[in-house]
């Protein structure tokens, strides 16, 4: 696969089928320019295509932030915002950033550290296992700047209660969400130390490089696209998708073979 080498503002190593990929601006709290929204779109196009990639962890580079959004000070420098001030030729951002808007359908495991805010978000809301460590903190500042908190809540709206995504999006600057609150809440699923977040990642990401790519691209597609149907839509929809990625007489495992072993599991 055509990968440039290297990416100028995220880090890509891909072993073992397991694609890490690290935000890299740590200078800038991670966050993110025009040219990491380049780079991610392609990153994620790249990573779809690439049958030797099974899942993808995401992290971002040590320091105080696994990102605070988009950068402001670079936006100024460059001329104007990520988003194109032309209203006809506006768009979302996060139409860059993300995984699922990219058609990729690689497992994505994010691990949060620090602080997570604003744009970043556009990443956490379109990955499917979410993992923080102690010190992450969440929080959307839109409203504190006199902008508008939209696309970025709506999103969340998918992983968490309405009211707390209210909450969030309304009280901007002044309130955090912690990572055992977020645990509670359901944005994140886990939460480390910090130090053993990226070999907890690590060790996610393993599991699921271990089972058979098309069941799990599949499942993730199904469950996904679901999002956007009315449920009875959704089930009949699903339905050839199992159909597709299990094909009749076609066996990508043996079965009765791991049935027969005794089970290795963690109870979470």
């Amino acid at each position: 696969m055509d990968y440039p080498k290297p990416y100028e503002t995220i880090l890509l190593d891909v072993a073992n089928h397991i694609a890490t990929v690290t935000i890299n601006r740590p200078e800038a709290m991670n966050s993110f320019t025009k040219r990491m929204m380049d780079e991610c779109a392609h990153l994620w196009r790249a990573v779809a295509e690439d049958d030797d990639i099974h899942v993808v962890v995401l992290r971002a580079a040590p320091g105080r932030a696994f990102s605070t959004g988009v950068d402001v000070k670079a936006a100024q420098e460059e001329g104007g915002a990520v988003i194109h001030h032309n209203v006809f030729t506006a768009a979302d951002p996060g139409e860059k950033l993300g995984p699922k808007m990219n058609q990729c359908w690689k497992p994505v495991i994010a691990a949060v550290h620090g602080l997570c805010a604003g744009g970043a978000f556009y990443w956490i809301s379109e990955c499917d296992i979410v993992i923080a460590s102690e010190d992450a903190a969440f929080f959307d500042p839109h409203v504190s700047y006199g902008m508008t908190a939209a696309l970025e809540p709506i999103g969340l709206t998918y992983r968490m209660p309405l009211g707390d995504v209210l909450r969030m999006a309304l009280l901007g600057n002044d309130e955090r969400i912690s990572a055992y609150t977020a645990l509670r809440l359901g944005l994140v699923s886990e939460v480390t130390k910090p130090e053993d977040l990226w070999a907890r990642a690590q060790s996610l990401a393993e599991t699921v490089a271990s089972k058979p790519p098309i069941a799990t691209q599949g499942t993730v597609k199904a469950i996904w696209e679901s999002l956007d149907m009315p449920r009875t839509t959704a089930l009949r929809t699903a339905l050839k998708y199992c159909q597709i990625g299990n094909p009749i007489g076609t066996a990508q495992v043996d079965r009765w073979a791991l049935m027969g072993k005794q089970k290795k599991y963690e109870t979470r």
